[in-house]
């Protein structure tokens, strides 16, 4: 949920107005304006060594935007973890922008990176932030790398400045599925998560196919809340659940932080996601999938440093990755994890780790009884129908619906 607005100008709106009563305004590439967004002053870290971008002479200065806080126990940490990593690289300097809304003020904090911090390189990170903020700015900043979270880059349609990065991250929620099913003893799963788009179907559809290769009997309850930070909305879905039996809850949402600590209230189970939440409930957590972003964050500084962009071709304009390349990880197993769990979930990653393991492999049904994989077809965990999942497999109790 948003705070109310603060009123006091950030340090970006200060040099803004200086800016505008100079004789170069007429070059700065300001917009209108917008409203201020909480958290808007600017965090920068610079690498310990003085070494350069590998080009000018000077730190190659690199911005992230967060649609969150940097300390929500969940996607705005985990990527701000990722961004810390970075900034120990020699010749790094980030700037950073927190609690930043999907809408126009991206577009403001972007472009006052560019303009006033020298950012060459942005990793804008929330979903919306793609389409159409993250578009129109790279039209208007050809000579800027724009490498945003989830967004399905298009060859030939999107600017080629642009790039799209993204993990596998339903695999850790399969392995996190296979825990939950031999830790239930109602056979009743949930899932609270903010919208069905296909990144968050997907995780659903794992955890449940998880759950289901070795416990057949559960179900996956499933309830969406229409926002990305609705706390008040999360801890009502988790409290329903529990209501009704349900005794193992995850989710897919900014900060999970309320559903694992609801969890741990009530006495059932929980499952992290995009961070570890175990320090919330030290008897009910059982395990979490988890970003690492430092792994992709740090390729991208490495090969921009050598001179590689995505304009020239050095860089590929969609990056994936699961396990085996190190975007996703496990949190570690809590107290109440069986050591028959351990022993299924750790398979079943090595199976990931080795390329063996397909989720996808039909014949699947979604939970109208169609048939949406045949018995025929496998998808791979890089093919890009699995980015447009519009469906819930067989054995999740809800609908996609906005």
């Amino acid at each position: 949920m948003m705070k109310p607005e603060k009123f006091s100008l950030s340090r970006r709106q200060i040099i803004r107005g200086m800016l505008a009563t100079s004789a170069f305004a007429a070059t700065v590439k300001f917009g209108t304006g917008c409203t201020p967004a909480q958290e808007t002053t600017p965090e920068t870290t610079t690498g310990a060594s003085p070494a350069t971008s590998g080009t000018t002479g000077e730190p190659l200065v690199v911005g992230f935007i967060y649609v969150g806080s940097k300390d929500d126990f969940g996607y705005n940490q985990a990527h701000a973890e990722g961004a810390a990593a970075i900034a120990a690289l020699p010749g790094i300097k980030i700037v950073e922008q927190a609690s930043v809304p999907e809408t126009n003020e991206v577009q403001e904090a972007m472009r006052s990176m560019i303009d006033q911090d020298g950012a060459k390189v942005l990793f804008p990170t929330s979903f919306g932030y793609f389409d159409p903020h993250v578009l129109v700015m790279a039209k208007q900043y050809p000579e800027v790398q724009f490498f945003h979270a989830g967004g399905l880059y298009q060859e030939g349609v999107h600017p080629k400045n642009v790039g799209s990065y993204f993990g596998y991250i339903d695999e850790a929620q399969y392995v996190a599925g296979i825990v939950a099913g031999l830790t239930t003893k109602t056979n009743k799963l949930g899932f609270v998560a903010a919208k069905p788009i296909p990144q968050v179907l997907r995780n659903i559809n794992s955890f449940t196919l998880g759950a289901k290769s070795v416990n057949p009997k559960v179900t996956t309850q499933v309830i969406f809340t229409g926002d990305w930070s609705e706390p008040i909305k999360e801890a009502q879905a988790a409290n329903s659940m529990a209501d009704q039996g349900v005794d193992v809850l995850t989710s897919h949402v900014d900060g999970p932080k309320i559903i694992v600590e609801t969890a741990e209230k009530r006495g059932i189970f929980s499952s992290g996601y995009h961070a570890s939440q175990a320090k919330l409930a030290p008897k009910g957590y059982l395990t979490g999938a988890e970003w690492d972003w430092a792994t992709i964050y740090s390729r991208y500084a490495k090969e921009i440093q050598a001179g590689k962009t995505l304009m020239n071709g050095g860089i590929p304009h969609l990056v994936r990755g699961g396990f085996k390349e190190g975007f996703v990880k496990m949190s570690a197993y809590g107290a109440a994890v069986s050591e028959k769990a351990k022993k299924e979930a750790d398979a079943a990653k090595a199976k990931f780790m080795d390329g063996s393991m397909i989720i996808y492999k039909g014949p699947i049904k979604d939970n109208t009884g169609k048939i949406v994989i045949p018995a025929d077809k496998s998808f791979d965990q890089g093919n890009p129908e699995l980015e447009k999942m519009n469906w819930l497999v067989e054995g999740v109790i809800g609908k996609v619906s906005n």
